[in-house]
């Protein structure tokens, strides 16, 4: 039988020799532990190495798509300034030009603010605040562009009624005017029976007995004769022609309409006279906008060429003696 015994040989420096060692089962495993802890340290730590280092075909797509994906959003911010120069435009033009026009509000900048709004869902991430914040100026964008839509139907169906609203507009002299003559203008003036300054909320056009007066504007008449809504006015005329417009003719001799006929613009209403609290025969004229007496003058630009509306300004201003 062989000898199954393993040896090793050690050199002695005392003896200058080698001795033989046998090696055991022990020393057998402590070598092969040694060796495979040896071996599995270093590959710990070349893997430590790799992973810190060298990308793997899965994190290198990754992150291929992660660069892709912040490109995207740079390129979506920068779109949605673009949009948001574009809109602001829009809404500038809305409020100073269109709705100027039309002589409508203005929309409210809260209006165009959305909600409040949750963005809890998107965070925890790395780049939770970048998406919020896009998600949100977009939520803006889209509220903005919601409400100028809104607006946008409002002007179209502004601009649609603008032939009735242009004829509901008091645009004439409800005397022909070259048989009046403007003897008091709108302001604080001095009443001739009352003797004491208030405020004068129209014009006295100055006129004969019986010249015939005329309906500024299409509309409804809502008072024809005297009324006690209309103390001191005598025999007068309202009429209500929608869109916030109304005129008052007072003093008059006589009517030629009647409560709730509808009248155009041009057509006779009454004559000049001096009923109620005036003196002199005239016609007392107003123009209420929106419930606020307002200077009628300033209707008159459909009867008169500009050199004679520049001499209906300047006389009108002129603070002399009211006449009603």
């Amino acid at each position: 039988m062989s000898d199954k015994k393993r040896y090793t040989y050690r050199f002695n420096p005392q003896t200058l020799s080698y001795e033989k060692v046998e090696v055991t089962m022990r020393d057998r495993w402590k070598r092969i532990s040694s060796t495979l802890l040896i071996g599995l340290g270093t590959g710990v730590v070349l893997a430590v190495l790799a992973f810190a280092f060298i990308d793997s075909p899965k994190e290198a797509m990754l992150k291929r798509e992660i660069n892709q994906y912040k490109h995207q959003l740079r390129v979506l911010n920068d779109r949605v300034n673009r949009d948001s120069e574009v809109l602001a435009d829009l809404e500038s033009r809305d409020s100073a030009v269109y709705r100027t026009i039309f002589e409508a509000e203005p929309v409210g900048a809260d209006k165009r603010v959305p909600a409040y709004l949750s963005y809890e869902e998107l965070q925890g991430f790395d780049c939770s605040e970048e998406i919020e914040q896009a998600t949100r100026r977009i939520d803006t964008l889209t509220q903005r562009l919601y409400v100028q839509s809104l607006s946008l139907d409002e002007l179209y169906k502004m601009a649609g009624s603008k032939q009735q609203r242009m004829a509901a507009m008091p645009a004439i002299m409800p005397v022909a005017k070259n048989r009046c003559k403007i003897v008091s203008g709108f302001g604080m003036r001095y009443h001739p029976i009352l003797r004491h300054r208030r405020m004068h909320t129209g014009i006295d056009l100055s006129a004969h007995q019986g010249t015939p007066v005329y309906a500024t504007a299409d509309g409804v008449v809502t008072v024809s004769g005297r009324s006690t809504g209309f103390s001191g006015y005598g025999i007068c005329v309202v009429v209500n022609h929608g869109f916030g417009f109304q005129t008052l003719y007072a003093h008059l001799s006589g009517t030629k309409v009647k409560n709730g006929q509808k009248v155009k613009r041009g057509e006779l209403i009454g004559y000049v006279g001096r009923t109620g609290l005036a003196q002199g025969s005239h016609l007392h004229y107003e123009v209420i906008q929106n419930g606020n007496r307002v200077n009628p003058v300033y209707f008159f630009f459909n009867d008169l060429t500009p050199s004679e509306y520049e001499d209906v300004i300047e006389a009108a201003n002129q603070e002399t003696q009211c006449l009603s």
